[in-house]
């Protein structure tokens, strides 16, 4: 009886530290108003930069910016502006540096026997924006919602934040 190998110890840790790191942004990304900005997400970077024993000086922010890496850091950003809405079926991506909020079905791909993906209804999409917030920030004028196949790109109400 064949039995799969076992993780290796560096496999482990790597998942381990991706895992917490996650729920570390997860947990808390609303800590660090005005939420959906660039502000708030330098200081989520700030505070993790201090917690690691970083002084606040600018030298040493760069430094743990520069540890954290390009890879690491654009995972970090897309979770803390991302929400998943499992009530409304959807996911929300906001990150201030993009044209628009987009907004799209959690359960992606074809569904057998469906036949194209359904348009999201322009009432789920304002339910979902009012749920986290985004509804002052982003075009009220419908007209300017883009429906793309499944998913709905809605510009942001001044530009990017």
């Amino acid at each position: 009886m064949d039995q799969e190998p076992l993780p290796s110890v560096a496999s482990l840790q790597g998942t381990l530290f991706d895992f917490a790191i996650a729920e570390l942004v997860r947990q808390h990304r609303q800590s660090f108003p005005p939420l959906w900005t660039a502000e708030s997400w330098a200081k989520l970077l700030i505070w993790l930069a201090l917690s690691c024993g970083c002084s606040g000086d600018a030298r040493a922010l760069e430094a743990f910016a520069v540890a954290l890496g390009p890879a690491l850091t654009a995972r970090m950003r897309r979770l803390f502006f991302e929400r998943e809405l499992p009530d409304l079926n959807l996911r929300v991506m906001a990150d201030p540096a993009e044209q628009q909020v987009l907004l799209l079905p959690l359960e992606v791909g074809p569904v057998p026997g469906a036949g194209a993906p359904q348009a999201i209804a322009p009432e789920r999409v304002a339910a979902a924006l009012e749920a986290v917030g985004l509804s002052p920030l982003v075009s009220p004028d419908r007209l300017r919602w883009q429906p793309l196949e499944a998913l709905v790109a809605v510009p942001w109400r001044n530009g990017p934040g």
